[in-house]
């Protein structure tokens, strides 16, 4: 299984101190996913973030299935 949307995904330690962001932008997968679980619709992320796209959101959620590392700082 493949995931291309993932290189949407960037990490720079001189972004967010190097947290998985968001095509370089200063929004973390762990903000999308955390408003995703939270109940928040891919429309009203959208409204919130109108600098992104669907393809981010869903990038954002491949990503956090696929790295226990993001599993871990949620648990913190």
């Amino acid at each position: 299984m493949k995931f291309p949307e993932l290189e949407r995904i960037t990490i720079d330690p001189n972004v967010m101190g190097g947290k998985p962001c968001i095509r370089g932008m200063r929004i973390t997968v762990a903000t999308i996913t955390g408003l995703v679980a939270s109940g928040v619709s891919f429309h009203e992320i959208l409204d919130l973030y109108p600098y992104i796209e669907e393809e981010d959101i869903k990038a954002s959620l491949s990503y956090a299935a696929c790295n226990p590392l993001l599993k871990k700082s949620f648990m913190k």
